[in-house]
């Protein structure tokens, strides 16, 4: 989830404007493929605390978007999809992001910006000159003062509308918006998909630094924000009337990928709870938490500090967070039922232990209840996970984060993986259901009031290919 600390600066976007001004040049639904970031692979608690760490400081008829990798915290699950932009399209890379709203892709004049990835995939910098749809947004059109607050100071007619985000970690993007065709995968029958695109405008990254720029090893083109501004991809679609303003994901933590598709989901039925009014993410109205039968004792005041209120749901982070209030209770209430753990402390804050019995057997369910009686229930194979021949504890207490993000709740992927979650932004609510992710769901064709299905996928990375490539050579070899 990205935090913006702060936005733009008027000085700043001077700068850039005179930089960019001398650059010229029906209801549907749809799929993306997306893939975890650190699919198949093992980190240590340092790489999976530094992930959301810096999450947290950024906390983005139908459209099926394929997914790819897993969300369990022992694989640091980071979800991203392949998309097509421009004409001739090309493919590029980017974070599924819930908790930010631009997308934005690397540059071609970007010195800054990765050039390579360990992730098995190509990277690819965005040219404006390339594409023969491609358009700058200029610093006098409404989407620039709507994303500005207003009119920017020494804008004129030719300059290219600026954006400049720094996050907390000190990471930063900056660069200026363009417009230029999406392509994505419109539903078009059961399991079946046709080509679509829609006009999109987007941040054309020129300059990145901290954990964006070449330095980081497992690098994408750029992040897809399905946050809940207009600047959004999704509320762009939609105002235009490309697609519903709602979404769906599942993400499957038992063998990776998932579902992710953008439409009015009609099966499962899911039970909604409102978002809470005035806030920049996914929020809702925690109500009580529950550990097997026994209610923890707690005032829902805990959930509001400032400006911030209720729990953020993103499926960007790893684990889940919660204030110190309700962490302690629940920790201790779940490790009571076994009494005769030896419990070791690693990394001085996960809590661990050795266990060979059923967990589902040995430790409660945990139970988030929220407003109108909706309930996520979280199971001990899902918030336990192994490291190094122990179990460890997901939950993490959020009264030792920063000022920032002290004492926070957020739910990440330790409790929306296997679950199907669905974003009502037209009604201004959200819910989920369990599911099994590896299936399909039922989406609604608003033209035609035909349903069809829409089924699970995985993105196989370039050296999971060579991999099956060579498994397939050497089976050939065998029988020759």
């Amino acid at each position: 989830m990205f935090r913006r600390i702060s936005c733009y600066y008027s000085l700043l976007l001077i700068s850039f404007l005179l930089v960019s001004s001398a650059i010229t040049g029906v209801l549907c639904w749809g799929v993306i493929n997306v893939k975890s970031k650190f699919a198949g692979s093992q980190r240590s608690f340092l790489d999976l605390k530094d992930h959301d760490s810096k999450r947290q400081l950024r906390l983005l008829a139908g459209v099926d978007l394929p997914l790819g990798g897993s969300g369990r915290p022992d694989g640091i699950g980071l979800y991203y999809a392949k998309i097509g932009i421009g004409t001739p399209a090309k493919d590029y890379y980017v974070q599924i992001d819930t908790g930010s709203d631009i997308m934005w892709v690397n540059c071609i004049q970007c010195e800054e910006c990765p050039r390579r990835s360990s992730l098995g995939i190509d990277l690819t910098l965005y040219d404006i000159k390339d594409s023969a749809t491609g358009k700058l947004v200029s610093c006098d059109q409404e989407f620039c003062y709507a994303i500005n607050g207003g009119p920017l100071a020494g804008c004129t007619a030719n300059m290219s509308c600026p954006y400049l985000e720094i996050y907390g970690d000190g990471s930063s993007t900056a660069g200026y918006f363009v417009k230029d065709i999406v392509l994505y995968d419109r539903v078009s029958g059961d399991l079946k998909t046709s080509s679509a695109n829609g006009s999109v405008i987007f941040g054309c990254g020129a300059t990145q630094s901290g954990n964006l720029d070449s330095s980081n090893e497992e690098a994408l083109d750029g992040i897809l924000g399905f946050g809940k501004s207009n600047s959004s991809m999704i509320s762009q679609l939609a105002s235009s009337g490309k697609v519903k303003n709602m979404f769906a994901h599942c993400l499957d933590g038992v063998n990776g990928g998932g579902i992710f598709a953008i439409g009015h989901v009609v099966k499962p039925k899911v039970n909604m709870t409102p978002l809470v009014p005035n806030q920049p993410h996914y929020n809702v109205n925690m109500t009580a938490v529950q550990v097997g039968h026994d209610f923890l004792n707690f005032t829902t005041d805990i959930f509001e500090s400032g400006d911030r209120k209720g729990t953020i749901i993103d499926s960007g982070t790893t684990l889940a967070y919660l204030p110190e209030m309700i962490y302690e209770p629940l920790v201790t209430k779940i490790l009571s039922l076994q009494p005769h753990l030896k419990i070791q402390t690693v990394h001085d804050e996960y809590t661990c232990f050795q266990y060979s019995e059923s967990l589902n057997e040995g430790f409660p369910n945990v139970t988030f209840h929220f407003e109108n009686s909706v309930l996520l229930k979280v199971y001990p194979n899902e918030y336990l996970f192994s490291f190094n021949g122990l179990w460890c504890i997901g939950w993490q207490n959020s009264g030792t984060q920063s000022r920032d993000r002290k004492n926070m709740t957020l739910l990440g992927d330790l409790v929306l993986s296997n679950k199907l979650v669905l974003y009502d932004l037209e009604n201004q609510s959200i819910g989920w259901t369990e599911y099994n992710c590896s299936s399909s769901i039922q989406v609604l064709d608003e033209r035609t009031g035909t349903v069809h299905l829409v089924g699970s996928h995985y993105i196989s990375s370039a050296c999971h290919l060579n991999a099956q490539f060579i498994l397939i050579f050497i089976l050939l070899a065998t029988l020759l």
